[in-house]
């Protein structure tokens, strides 16, 4: 049984963690919350890229 997962399965995840760690922690660094997602869930450098533009785009959206 294979524990590869599809791409984007692994970016939702990344997704969700970052989430949940933002709540825990508002003032959180999120560059280097997206470097510890990306090794943490084995994204490629285009998902991290997505990612981190995801996260910044989000942040302006949703002001704390």
């Amino acid at each position: 049984m294979s524990t590869m997962q599809p791409k984007g399965e692994k970016l939702k995840k990344a997704i969700k963690w970052i989430s949940e760690k933002r709540k825990e922690n508002p003032g959180i660094n999120l560059s280097g919350l997206v470097d510890d997602a990306s090794f943490r869930f084995d994204l490629s450098p285009k998902d991290s890229e997505f990612l981190l533009r995801f996260v910044k785009n989000d942040d302006h959206q949703n002001p704390a």
